[in-house]
């Protein structure tokens, strides 16, 4: 018989299943309290009129598992610091979209050699939320596989879904079954209505495909994800930080029937793609809330030990420590003052 499927699929290699890899890797009660006492105070920070700052900060993607430790351990006791005026969310990125082609990130490729070793990245990924959220720091990542979310959503304590995928039903429909609040990004083309459309979406029932914690294939039905908000990215117009563009997106909320709760990612097309100009995207925003504006609750910051970015793939031992392999940083040094600085500025509100 002539064969008509897997034509182009090369190989099918078995998975553990979701409730294989967590009783392998289980999260402890101290943990589970944590991730759902963070998801609370997360929620308020979006909703309600408390005055804290969010601000999910931390490296383009987690590549280099010892760097990551110092990274979350350094972020830990400065988000200690901070902890009256800011809460401070850890960045830990593994999955990452690519325009083209490129690593897709930890999780699909582990060894960073293209062998793809999914389960080892599964496992990877899993070890190192536990080690983060022991440190006491709440977890954040973009989620971009729909399947991933069985086998780690429980360690997560905010997410994103990104600009190209703010459009996709099958991205709006996994937000809808998710458990913790939710950002999601406006288009690459800058469309604001994209990612509204995107939380009107996710609030609602959906059913769709997807698997079980036994790894069977199933019917999803969701009650509906009633935590998401926008995240401003910029997009190819240009940035959309400014008073204008936070007052047109807080029409646009009114509009649609939705709180104005807006977080502005500093990094993407906010920077012009350059991270040095990050602290200077933050800087115009603590001069709006401090001029009075009440819906920009929070930003985003990529941030890592070393500033900039290194070129990928190339040999793991020419690799400069501490440099993100993804989208350019800026380093420790000018985190820790900003963040600092961001504390001292937001005084005033909590006077």
């Amino acid at each position: 018989m002539q064969k008509t499927s897997d034509i182009n699929v090369v190989e099918t290699r078995s998975l553990p299943s979701p409730s294989a890899l967590l009783s392998e890797l289980p999260k402890s009660e101290a943990q589970a309290e944590f991730v759902a006492r963070t998801r609370r105070d997360i929620h308020q920070l979006i909703f309600t009129d408390d005055k804290r700052f969010l601000l999910i900060v931390g490296p383009c993607s987690i590549h280099d598992l010892k760097a990551g430790r110092v990274y979350a351990t350094q972020l830990a006791a400065l988000a200690r610091e901070v902890a009256d005026r800011v809460m401070i969310v850890m960045r830990v990125y593994f999955e990452k979209p690519r325009t083209t082609v490129g690593w897709k990130g930890l999780i699909m490729d582990p060894h960073l050699d293209g062998t793809h070793d999914i389960a080892t990245g599964l496992r990877t990924a899993r070890t190192f939320l536990r080690e983060v959220l022991d440190l006491g720091l709440p977890t954040a990542t973009e989620l971009l596989d729909p399947i991933t979310p069985q086998y780690i959503a429980d360690l997560i304590c905010w997410s994103a879904i990104g600009a190209r995928t703010a459009e996709s039903q099958t991205h709006r429909q996994m937000a809808s079954g998710l458990s913790m609040p939710l950002g999601f990004k406006n288009g690459t083309d800058g469309s604001i209505q994209t990612a509204i459309n995107a939380i009107k979406s996710a609030a609602q029932p959906h059913t769709f495909l997807g698997i079980n914690m036994g790894g069977s294939a199933a019917a999803i039905v969701t009650r509906g994800n009633p935590d998401c908000h926008v995240v401003l990215r910029g997009g190819a117009a240009g940035p959309n930080y400014s008073p204008s563009h936070i007052t047109r997106t807080e029409e646009l909320l009114v509009k649609a029937g939705l709180p104005k709760s807006i977080l502005v990612d500093c990094s993407h097309d906010n920077s012009a793609k350059q991270p040095e100009r990050q602290p200077e995207v933050m800087r115009e925003l603590l001069a709006q809330i401090t001029g009075g504006n009440t819906s920009i609750m929070g930003a985003m910051i990529e941030s890592n030990l070393g500033a900039g970015s290194q070129p990928f793939p190339q040999p793991k031992d020419k690799l400069r420590y501490g440099v993100s392999i993804t989208d350019a940083c800026i380093d420790w040094a000018t985190t820790e003052n900003l963040v600092r600085e961001i504390h001292a500025t937001l005084a005033p509100r909590f006077g």
